[in-house]
């Protein structure tokens, strides 16, 4: 009887150890395999992280990158303003030259056409008292004594146009623009008398004694002013 419990003790004991060692088995397994998990959830979410760094590089180069784009750009873009701004300068001063080149050639062709110009010559009646006098003089008089004027008022006429321009038809003041032999400021005035002012001696006389007959009645009243103040 003894040995029959001691044997079934002994089953027992072994079927206990092989159920202990089942289950210490199956726990053991299930321990590795959360240990595994953990270690698996633990190296996805350290790839997560870097993925998440990685980017934030990236974004960090993409945003320095477009910076320096954009200074560059904007560089360039007042780099060429600039250069723009100062082929339009260059261009402004230029046309600017050009065309106070072409007014200088115009004036100096205008002026040199006026002394090469021979004046018009006077085709109306000379008084065989004009005969002592000559060249513009001989017309002035004679337009003088056409316009109502007695022989008498022109010694003034003499004395008062040649202080004022030599009788020189293309006389011109430098400074005040004053033209011709009765010194019209400016010398367009005259073209009320005829177009061709620049010219003709007698359209230019006829002129400048209808201004002193408007103005001082004659012309000893105008050469009288012109020794009072200096001019008529």
């Amino acid at each position: 009887m003894s040995r029959l419990w001691s044997r079934f003790g002994i089953r027992a004991l072994a079927l206990s150890l092989l159920l202990a060692g089942v289950g210490g088995g199956w726990f053991l397994g299930q321990d590795q395999e959360t240990q595994q998990q953990g270690i698996s959830a633990q190296l996805a979410a350290d790839a997560d992280q870097d993925e998440i760094e990685y980017i934030k590089e990236r974004h960090r180069e993409h945003m320095i990158a477009t910076a320096h784009q954009r200074e560059a750009q904007r560089v360039a873009a007042a780099k060429a303003a600039a250069a723009a701004k100062a082929e339009a300068e260059r261009a402004r001063k230029a046309a600017e030259a050009a065309s106070r080149k072409k007014r200088e050639q115009e004036a100096q062709k205008k002026a040199e056409e006026e002394a090469n110009a021979e004046p018009k010559p006077y085709t109306g009646p000379i008084p065989a008292s004009c005969n002592e006098y000559s060249g513009n003089r001989k017309i002035g008089c004679a337009v003088m004594l056409s316009s109502g004027f007695g022989l008498d008022q022109f010694p003034c006429l003499d004395k008062l146009w040649t202080k004022e321009s030599g009788w020189n038809h293309k006389a011109r003041n430098p400074s005040s623009g004053a033209y011709g032999i009765p010194q019209s400021l400016p010398g367009g005035k005259m073209a009320s008398a005829g177009s061709d002012w620049e010219t003709n001696p007698a359209t230019q006389i006829e002129w400048g004694l209808g201004y002193i007959k408007g103005r001082y009645g004659d012309p000893c009243g105008a050469w009288a002013h012109s020794q009072d103040v200096g001019w008529y």
